[in-house]
Parts: C-alpha cells; structure tokens; sequence
C-alpha cells in the first residue's frame, strides 16, 4: 500500500509526459505541413514570377522592336519627304535658270533683231504676210468674216515702220478679197513690234513680226517647262 500514491503519481507525470510528447508530435506535424503548404505556395509563387518575368521581357522585346520598327519606318519617310524637297528645291533652281536663260536669249534675240529691223525687212515680212493670208483656209477666216460683217468694226494694221501707199493698197485689196467685202481699214505705227506688222479685226489677229514671235516663242518654252 505504500507504493500505491507513488505508482499514481508515477503513472500521472508518464501520462503528462506523453500526452505533452503527443501534443508537441502533433504541433511538429501541423508544422511540417505549414512548412510544406508554405513551400508549395513559396514554389507557385517563384513559377508565377518566373512567367510574369517571361511576359515582361517578352512585352518588351516586342515593345523594343515596334519601336525600332517605328523609329526605321520614321526614318525612311524623313528621308523619302528630305529627298523630295530636295528633287523640288533642284527643280526649281533649275527652272529659275531656265526662266532667267530665256529672258536673257529674249533679251539679245530683241536686240539683235531690233538692230537688224530695217524697212527693207518689214517689206519683206508683209510680202511673207499677204502670202500666208492668201492660204489662209476658209474655215480659219470664218470668225474674221463674220467679224467683218458689224459696220462699226474696222480692220487695224499696225507695222512698225510707216507703210507706203503701195504697200496699204496692197493690204486693204487682200482684206477686201478674202473676207468677201470691203473693210475700213486704220494704219498705225508700232515700233514696238521691231519689224513687221499685225492686222485686229475685233477680237482677231494675224501678225507676222519680231514681237509677236518672240512672244509666242516664250509662251511655248514656258509651257513645256511647265
């Protein structure tokens, strides 16, 4: 009977002790499966951020070539609206020589044929006038005719040196045959057209001389360079 209590106790502090060696195996296990659930969780997360970096350079290396993409194609039409100012500025300096080239060959084709304007030269170009009137084809006469037929219109024949009676008789008799009736005809001298003349019947001309030529020689240069 005396070691009774002593069993007891004995038996109590080996219950104590296995049931706190229970307990601590228990907290162990809940503890390695938190560590576990914590690596599992600490694993996805290093594989989420392992892929969300993957993106991310991926993004950017896609994001780096449409820039350069960009920045190529920026170039090029930089280069191609350079070159096309370029091949405009080239083309108008050009034309501006051409333009400045012709008014100086204007200049001297004047001159010199101001210089070689004689008389002589305008009976010539009236000679060379009434024959191409006389060829003239009907069908080219046919606003002079009706042109001719208003009463109030007379007929001017400018020339740049005075015509002699001869040379007047000469033009109101052509007038008068090709345009199928007498025309009143009013005689001017025009020393700006050099040598030659130019006959106005209403809105109509038909001229032979140095001025009006050289004028029609500019208006076609101007139009092909145009």
């Amino acid at each position: 009977f005396l070691y009774k209590p002593v069993l007891e106790t004995l038996n109590q502090r080996r219950a104590g002790i296995e049931k706190t060696l229970s307990e601590a195996r228990e907290a162990e296990v809940r503890a390695q499966g938190l560590q576990a659930q914590y690596e599992g969780r600490l694993a996805d997360w290093c594989k989420e951020k392992a892929k969300a970096r993957s993106e991310l350079e991926t993004e950017l290396a896609l994001e780096r070539s449409r820039q350069m993409q960009s920045l190529v194609q920026g170039l090029a039409e930089e280069r191609a609206r350079n070159a096309a100012v370029d091949a405009h500025r080239q083309q108008e300096m050009q034309r501006e020589m051409e333009t400045a080239a012709l008014a100086q060959a204007q200049q001297f084709a004047t001159t010199l044929l101001g210089r070689l304007a004689t008389p002589a030269l305008e009976s010539r170009l009236l000679d060379l006038l009434l024959e191409d009137w006389a060829k003239l084809p009907d069908q080219q006469l046919f606003g002079l005719r009706a042109a001719a037929e208003d009463p109030t219109l007379s007929a001017k024949v400018s020339s740049a040196f005075a015509l002699d009676e001869a040379q007047r008789g000469r033009v109101i008799e052509a007038l008068g045959q090709r345009l199928g009736r007498p025309v009143a005809v009013a005689f001017e001298e025009a020393p700006e057209l050099l040598a030659g003349l130019r006959i106005s019947l209403g809105a109509w001309q038909v001229h032979l001389n140095f001025t009006d030529e050289l004028a029609s020689f500019e208006a076609g240069a101007n139009h092909v360079d145009g």
